[in-house]
């Protein structure tokens, strides 16, 4: 039984999206982490900090370590996260003295947070990507339908005629900025130790920090395990999205309405009505974005982290963050069927 609808056996069919579905997945969260920790072995050797056949061997395991997830489970529930057992896990596999450099100078925040922003990072290329698809295809529907004519509404009165070209601009503009900024993201490294001062480094803090971000790919930035606006930041962005892709979606469930000024291909069927094609993908594009609007507010207070760490504005990050995702690649992949099967718009 799924408890959600983004990989509900059939609610999915809907709401789900497999390709960015995969990268919130336990094993892609596991595979993320332990990138971290091979890289943070290698990091730690290059600067003299353990010994690089400890680093050598550390690497090696991790590239092929599968863990128990049984276990995993079992001392998330008693410890509140998995970095404990996990790392318990990865030394028992090292072994020997190499075992004794696992996880140096990390702790499970380091590790979770990092993998995190790696998993995050391809998830917003592919959102780029989703975004100028959808782009490119409303400019097509602009020359191709542009000069059309549309009957203007405000305050859901007809107001006077304006041309399909200007209905459509008010959906492309918005998302090219959204994707502009998408590109502009930064996903840096978490990288702080216990409390966030990384004293297990020494003098070699900074500099383990700054080659272990080189390896993973991100931004080496100090810790910023109590400071969570990034992913405020990029939580709002996948809102604004789904917002703006919500808009496009009731302006077409409207004009679905009225019926006279588009033609849609596809529509969902009616157990009651067979004449009917309901603008499902359209309602949906709302429904999502109506649930993004939602849970920012959650991430607002996730914003509230005590002193230097909080479990409790931690683990309500995890409750929220994968589902706007997920409610993100939803709608994106909604709104590009959806400009796909906009047969005729507006009157010529």
């Amino acid at each position: 039984m799924a408890t959600s609808p983004f990989d509900h056996p059939f609610l999915s069919g809907l709401l789900g999206d497999a390709e960015i579905g995969a990268y919130f997945s336990a094993e892609a969260d596991i595979r993320a982490i332990l990138s971290f920790e091979a890289a943070l072995a290698g990091a730690e050797a290059a600067h003299g900090v353990i010994p690089a056949e400890a680093a050598r061997k550390i690497r090696e395991t991790c590239a092929g370590f599968i863990p128990d997830i049984a276990s995993l489970k079992t001392a998330t529930a008693r410890d509140g996260v998995v970095i404990p057992d996990l790392v318990k896990q990865l030394r028992r596999a090292v072994g020997g003295e190499p075992a004794e450099h696992v996880h140096f100078g990390a702790t499970s925040q380091d590790a979770i947070d990092t993998g995190l922003m790696l998993r995050l990072k391809s998830v917003t290329f592919l959102f780029g990507g989703r975004l100028h698809a959808i782009v490119t295809g409303l400019a097509g529907l602009e020359r191709q339908f542009g000069a059309n004519i549309l009957m203007g509404h405000t305050r859901m009165q007809a107001a006077i005629p304006i041309t399909a070209a200007d209905r459509i601009a008010a959906w492309r503009i918005p998302l090219e900025t959204y994707r502009d900024r998408l590109t502009e993201q930064v996903f840096p490294i978490q990288f702080g130790g216990a409390a966030g001062t990384l004293e297990k480094l020494g003098a070699e803090a900074g500099a383990v920090r700054s080659s272990l971000a080189q390896e993973l790919g991100l931004t080496d930035e100090p810790q910023w395990q109590s400071r969570r606006t990034r992913i405020a930041d990029l939580a709002n962005l996948y809102s604004l999205i789904s917002g703006s892709l919500g808009k496009f979606g009731q302006d077409i469930a409207l004009l679905a309405e009225a019926g006279g000024e588009i033609e849609l291909a596809g529509g969902g069927a009616s157990s009651a009505m067979a004449h009917k094609q309901n603008p499902v993908a359209a309602e949906t594009l709302v429904a999502l974005a109506r649930f993004n609007a939602t849970q920012i507010s959650a991430i607002h207070h996730s914003l509230v982290h005590e002193q230097e760490r909080s479990g409790a504005a931690w683990t309500l990050e995890w409750l929220v963050l994968p589902q706007m995702a997920m409610a993100t690649a939803a709608s994106l992949r909604l709104a590009a069927e959806l400009i796909g099967n906009i047969k005729r718009l507006g009157t010529s």
